[in-house]
């Protein structure tokens, strides 16, 4: 039987399910629940609509970063996008970061992956190796053509511009 939230996810707009959700907090956790779940029509919803509704480092997601980080790379690609998304809002501990710094490589190398779940693994990339410069040199290695080459002109310029940023 589908819960007051799935109904909400799968019958209502954007502004509806942010103010659902706002005006209903009890339903933060089955909203998290869900994003980490394996439900067809909830799962990625639920994950965009904490991603909408958070604050950055959101208390409420911080019991939910192992297992956000965990079931990444069994999500389908928008799912995951969400989910990196939301990880991209919150401060990590050390290890955690070097969890999620290996699922985003992971996630980077699938070329036939959406360019838009590899420019956010890419993002997430080069934001830890902002915070550990050691890092640099392994992600500017995973900028060699034939990892850009399946994307996007605009996620191409988009790449090529957090490239530059990174070199700096």
């Amino acid at each position: 039987m589908e819960t007051a939230l799935e109904h909400i996810l799968t019958s209502t707009y954007k502004d509806e399910m942010i103010a659902y959700l706002q005006s209903h907090p009890e339903y933060f956790e089955e909203a998290a629940a869900l994003a980490m779940s394996n439900k067809r029509l909830y799962s990625w919803r639920a994950a965009w609509l904490l991603w909408s509704c958070m604050t950055e480092n959101d208390s409420r997601i911080r019991p939910y970063i192992k297992s956000f980080i965990n079931s990444l790379e069994t999500k389908p690609d928008g799912h995951q996008r969400e989910l990196l998304k939301i990880l991209q809002n919150m401060e990590l501990d050390e290890e955690d970061e070097g969890i999620l710094f290996n699922v985003c490589v992971n996630l980077w190398l699938k070329i036939n992956s959406q360019p838009s779940v590899r420019y956010t693994a890419f993002v997430l990339m080069s934001k830890m190796a902002d915070k550990y410069p050691e890092l640099l040199h392994e992600v500017l290695l995973l900028t060699e053509d034939h990892y850009i080459e399946t994307l996007s002109p605009g996620i191409k310029h988009s790449i090529s511009r957090v490239i530059e940023k990174i070199r700096q």
